[in-house]
């Protein structure tokens, strides 16, 4: 019996909405996982089919779920035929003895219905205690299935792990094609899994750096479509517009946390210092000044500094200073070069790629410099982008030859790394936020 105890769990936090049709109230301070620790063991979950009037549906939906929560690496759902049940009731109490009979301690039974739109209702249960732990419905449009089961995922994810999910969001990243000496690059957006690729952008001009504003409704990118770099600015699907027009090279964007602002980097005479513009171009302010390249901004959460590399110390390291420029203090120490910052949307770490000793690193650090961990060590790993919790960062890695780029995730732990299937190499990805 994998009982919910300390080892996986410490206290379960309660979903807010509960069913209608559940008229008990949920247990007090069950557990919540440990996701620290080498000792860390992933919660056994029992997820059944969902019930539906179309039972391939109800198992599509099921396996969507299932895969959110193994790739997690917090949770190994069980396999269904092992189950007492192999359809979910959420109109009715489980048998409990029969459940923790099967090794079972977390269950879930969903229902999914589509019509006019998806509808879904979920509830958590753990077993051991004969009590609820979350229910809630859920709905969406008919186009949207595997969404609904993101949005499912979530909340069984926050019901178990004391936090939000991060299912529900998607990845801006560049799609490559062709054979390398000629490859091209294309903008691309997906569901976090690799799931419901659209490609952006023609792939006429060379595209870079794609990055999402916090609302997901913009994204800024670097295109050389005269030749040089220039960052553009568009609303997702719309029409791109170069953010300033007098630059002789511009790149490496980010918005800031309202979607106000680009902060970028402006190339000029051999020298690269970073820039601050609204969105539509407007103000455009010089952040930092010297004969440095300072480069690659990025924003904490709150919006009040900026995470930069610069080689102002001989060779590339991290920065951060205030938003507005100025005050800028070194925070990484270690060999080699560090480049790529990017802020966790906790705003408790900064992670980055590092050059050293003939390999790449995928790092985390806190912003002041300390708690420096590596997560990912090989041949070529960079452009670190954190999930909506913090808790998963995607990077791409290039293993060389006549191949190409994929994208692979890990957690801030440094554990449970895999690929994520595309159709297509893939690099520079930046993950949004939870959708609305």
């Amino acid at each position: 019996m994998h009982a919910l105890t300390r080892r996986h769990l410490l206290k379960l936090g309660l979903a807010s909405g509960v069913l209608a049709a559940a008229a008990s109230t949920p247990a007090k301070a069950l557990v919540e996982i440990i996701v620290s620790g080498g000792n860390f063991v992933p919660l056994p979950i029992a997820i059944p089919d969902f019930a539906s009037s179309d039972p391939a549906f109800g198992a599509e939906i099921a396996q969507i779920v299932r895969d959110n929560l193994k790739r997690s690496g917090l949770f190994v759902p069980l396999d269904p035929a092992s189950l007492p049940s192999r359809t979910g009731d959420v109109n009715n109490t489980p048998d409990f003895a029969a459940w923790r009979g099967a090794n079972v301690d977390a269950l879930v039974m969903g229902q999914v219905d589509r019509g006019g739109q998806i509808s879904s209702a979920v509830r958590v249960w753990d077993t051991q205690a004969a009590a609820q732990v979350a229910g809630n419905q859920y709905g969406a449009d008919p186009q949207s299935s595997r969404r609904i089961a993101h949005i499912v995922s979530d909340a069984i994810y926050a019901s178990l792990a004391g936090d939000s999910g991060y299912f529900d969001s998607q990845v801006v990243f560049v799609a490559e094609s062709g054979p390398k000496a000629n490859r091209k690059k294309q903008l691309a957006i997906m569901d976090q899994d690799g799931a419901n690729v659209q490609v952006l952008s023609s792939g006429a001009a060379l595209t870079l750096t794609p990055r999402l504003s916090r609302d997901n409704g913009m994204i800024a990118y670097t295109a050389y479509d005269d030749g040089n770099p220039q960052v553009y600015v568009a609303s997702l699907g719309g029409k791109s517009k170069k953010l300033i027009n007098n630059a002789p090279m511009s790149f490496a964007p980010r918005f800031s946390p309202d979607g106000s602002t680009v902060a970028f980097s402006v190339s000029n005479g051999g020298v690269t210092n970073i820039y601050a513009a609204g969105v539509n171009g407007a103000s455009a302010t010089q952040l930092t000044s010297g004969a440095a390249i300072d480069t690659s901004p990025c924003y904490s959460p709150d919006g009040s500094r900026i995470v930069f590399e610069s080689d102002r110390g001989g060779q590339p390291q991290l920065y951060v200073m205030g938003a507005g420029g100025g005050g800028a203090q070194r925070i990484s120490y270690g060999e080699g070069r560090y480049s790529t910052p990017v802020w966790s949307p906790k705003g408790d770490l900064i992670a980055y790629t590092r050059q050293s000793g003939g390999s790449f690193q995928i790092g985390t650090m806190k912003p002041d410099g300390s708690g420096e961990r590596i997560l990912v060590d090989s041949f070529h790993a960079e452009g670190p982008t954190f999930c909506a919790n913090g808790r998963v960062v995607m990077f791409f890695r290039d293993a060389g030859g006549d191949g190409g780029p994929s994208l692979y995730s890990v957690d801030i732990w440094g554990r449970n790394e895999q690929q994520i299937t595309t159709s297509t190499y893939a690099s520079d990805p930046n993950w949004g936020s939870l959708r609305a």
